[in-house]
């Protein structure tokens, strides 16, 4: 096992990425919508560049995790990164919506750093900090969007094409950081054989669908998130409907939502994990997503979304805990695959919630700003955590090896 200190590269890779996929949250449904002339329209071709992205997600994630099980973390990870570069220089390129797509499909051929990233985290940790390595990993995750949405709706704010170059230039550092500082953290002794059959991504789910001592946590993380897919995809043209909010102002609300989970997964997942043990925190964590989904829907003015940013806390601790809770059921030597399939869960998500809530936000999007109805996403999301929170309960009631004590 490598030295827990090796965690510390691949925190900063994670930061790194995650800070040039932020950058252009704020301002890449405004790139659609200058391809475009009108709300419904615009709304449309935004879920469809969506699930572009999340279709290749699918088919290539499990295939980079299994990979990262053959050959290593770290080749796979400077192919993501470089990936990611000539990704985010074909969108700021684009003259049109179909050269989009090409950016779109590049970027989900190469997003495979989350994932290996992952089990790289579970390759140097041990059973018992593993929920907390993960929760480091989701930290850095955040800290890249505290910095990533806002630097990005300011520089929109200059020129609509500026953060993808500078998102470009940002990848482009993670490759030669990458290169020169991360080490391998799987020992060539743990790599099983190369099997063909775990380059198909409906295999991988398959298998994890048959994995019965665990299907009940799968369909609660499939559950919750789908839902945060449907929320990442409609968030900004949302309040950018709702409450004529500007890139930049997109770009200061998810850095108050980085900023949150940064703070919960790095400073408070220790403290709230023996507090309550990752059973119940997972399943608290799910209800305050509940409402706040709900609290977002009915919001009437834009300073309430803040409010309920900061009161949802515990949402940000959920998803360390159920990752874990499903890794710790698992061999060592399968941990790439099994995070690649998790992904290919949110992969497979990215493709169907950004079509059903890009539709269902194009039907409402002429509705007045004032009505309630606009927030029809918000409330199918609720309604898909509180399906979580039902799948959470049932499995605990019948796998009582699971209900770990604070």
């Amino acid at each position: 096992m490598q030295k827990a200190g090796n965690l510390n590269f691949i925190l900063i890779c994670v930061f790194i990425d995650m800070l040039g996929v932020g950058l252009i949250v704020p301002v890449l449904p405004v790139l659609v919508g200058q391809f475009t002339s009108s709300r419904d329209e615009q709304s449309l071709w935004y879920g469809v560049m969506s699930a572009t992205f999340g279709l290749m997600q699918f088919l290539f994630m499990p295939m980079l995790g299994a990979l990262s099980d053959r050959v290593g973390r770290r080749p796979v990870m400077l192919y993501s990164m470089g990936g990611m570069c000539a990704n985010f220089l074909a969108t700021a390129w684009a003259p049109n919506l179909a050269c989009l797509f090409i950016g779109r499909v590049i970027g989900g051929m190469s997003s495979a750093s989350m994932s290996v990233a992952a089990a790289y985290a579970s390759d140097i940790s041990t059973p018992e900090n593993r929920a907390r390595s993960f929760g480091k990993v989701g930290a850095a995750f955040g800290l890249g969007f505290i910095c990533g949405p806002m630097l990005g709706g300011l520089l929109g704010s200059v020129n609509i094409h500026l953060p993808f170059y500078v998102a470009a230039g940002l990848s482009a550092a993670n490759f030669i950081y990458g290169y020169l500082v991360v080490p391998e953290s799987l020992a060539p002794g743990v790599r099983p054989p190369f099997d063909k059959a775990r380059l198909n991504p409906f295999t991988s789910l398959i298998k994890l669908a048959r994995r019965t001592d665990i299907r009940g946590l799968v369909v609660t993380f499939t559950l919750v998130t789908c839902a945060q897919m449907m929320l990442n995809t409609t968030w900004v043209l949302y309040t950018t409907f709702r409450f004529g909010w500007s890139p930049g102002q997109n770009g200061f609300a998810l850095f108050c939502v980085g900023l949150t989970a940064a703070v919960v997964q790095a400073g408070l997942l220790g403290v709230l994990i023996k507090r309550w043990g990752e059973v119940r925190l997972s399943v608290l964590g799910i209800i305050s997503g509940a409402v706040a989904y709900l609290a977002y829907g009915l919001a009437t003015e834009g300073w309430m979304m803040y409010a309920i940013i900061v009161c949802n806390v515990l949402a940000f601790a959920a998803g360390p805990a159920l990752q874990s809770l499903v890794s710790r059921a698992t061999p060592a030597d399968e941990q790439g695959e099994l995070m690649g399939s998790l992904q290919s869960i949110s992969s497979a998500g990215v493709i169907v919630m950004p079509l059903l809530g890009s539709f269902i936000l194009a039907q409402v999007s002429r509705l007045p700003a004032g009505d309630w109805r606009i927030g029809a996403t918000f409330f199918l999301c609720a309604a898909m955590q509180v399906a979580a929170i039902v799948a959470a309960r049932r499995y605990f009631a019948t796998h009582p090896h699971a209900t770990d004590r604070p």
